[in-house]
């Protein structure tokens, strides 16, 4: 069967297990159900696109907690 096309390149190649899982995750989270097999195909490009978008708002998220949580820390005077 058909893999897809694979374009994707990781940033940070040491976060792609953890960039599989949270997909699954994010899935599950919002009742799409992931496919056994790994392949996206044939599933709906709105369940699809519902997984993607709720990853990048997720990481939107953790992003802007972090960038907070930096402007919080004590800063040195000099």
């Amino acid at each position: 069967m058909a893999q897809g096309q694979r374009r994707n390149v990781y940033v940070v190649p040491e976060a792609r297990q953890a960039l599989y899982n949270f997909k699954y995750e994010v899935a599950n989270s919002i009742g799409v159900q992931p496919p056994a097999d790994d392949y996206w195909g044939h599933l709906s490009s709105r369940d699809c696109g519902a997984v993607g978008g709720n990853m990048v708002r997720r990481m939107i998220e953790l992003a802007e907690r972090s960038l907070a949580g930096q402007g919080q820390q004590a800063r040195p005077r000099g």
